[in-house]
């Protein structure tokens, strides 16, 4: 039998956190619940979740440090939520590096679909070697493989967010074609963040820290235009 994958939630308010932990433990999910930005640290080396459910505002440590402080170690997924629902916090939220942003109140059968969607998108990856199956693009040094979320970079893995990879895959599987910041948000990131073009610029500078350009190739910045994935001749 599979081992639960486990959620950790991190919220002030205990009634909307145990409210949460009902619905998650429902579809068979595995819970903990903390209530502050240092005890959120303090679980996630102990509990080791597949999952974070992060509440921007508690006390002490805010959502927004708590995200930093994960970043630096994991790229366990994140859920940010708030009761604020402007565009500057979902911004912020994404350039920190959260996964998804959920505006409370939200429905519990929304919460539980998201939660699930982000974990279906981050499936650990698999050995390298084993055959690529469906979207998989690869170039010299590079593999970039769609269907199991993996990245391989000069023979090695590389660990990143899903909508890093999401971004690279779609931009190398059009190698040469020029896309602007609306079309890449508008493809990667749905409508809802129509008009945040920061966050396009942040992951793509995310991208070129860990992905650098190689003589055939290199993400490359088309300015006033936006991005595209080129490839050299010769």
């Amino acid at each position: 039998m599979a081992a639960k994958q486990k959620i950790l939630i991190v919220d002030d308010d205990n009634n909307i956190a145990e409210l949460i932990s009902l619905y998650l433990t429902k579809e068979c999910f595995d819970t903990m619940i903390v209530n502050d930005g240092e005890e959120a640290l303090k679980a996630f080396a102990s509990f080791g979740p597949n999952l974070i459910l992060l509440d921007l505002m508690l006390p002490g440590m805010d959502g927004y440090q708590v995200c930093r402080e994960i970043r630096h170690k994991s790229n366990v997924p994140i859920i940010m939520l708030s009761a604020k629902g402007e565009i500057f916090d979902k911004v912020l939220g994404l350039e920190l590096g959260a996964d998804d942003y959920m505006i409370k109140p939200f429905d519990s059968k929304e919460l539980v679909a998201r939660v699930k969607a982000v974990l279906r998108r981050y499936q650990p990856t698999v050995a390298p070697g084993n055959q690529p199956s469906g979207k998989y693009v690869e170039y010299p040094d590079l593999a970039i493989n769609l269907t199991n979320y993996s990245v391989v970079y000069y023979g090695k893995q590389v660990d990143m967010p899903p909508k890093e990879l999401e971004l690279l895959y779609f931009l190398a599987a059009s190698p040469n074609q020029v896309f602007t910041r609306e079309q890449l948000l508008d493809h990667i990131w749905g409508y809802e963040y129509i008009g945040d073009t920061r966050t396009v610029d942040v992951h793509i500078k995310r991208l070129r820290e860990k992905i650098k350009d190689h003589p055939a190739w290199s993400i490359s910045t088309v300015w006033g235009i936006g991005y595209k994935f080129e490839v050299k001749n010769g």
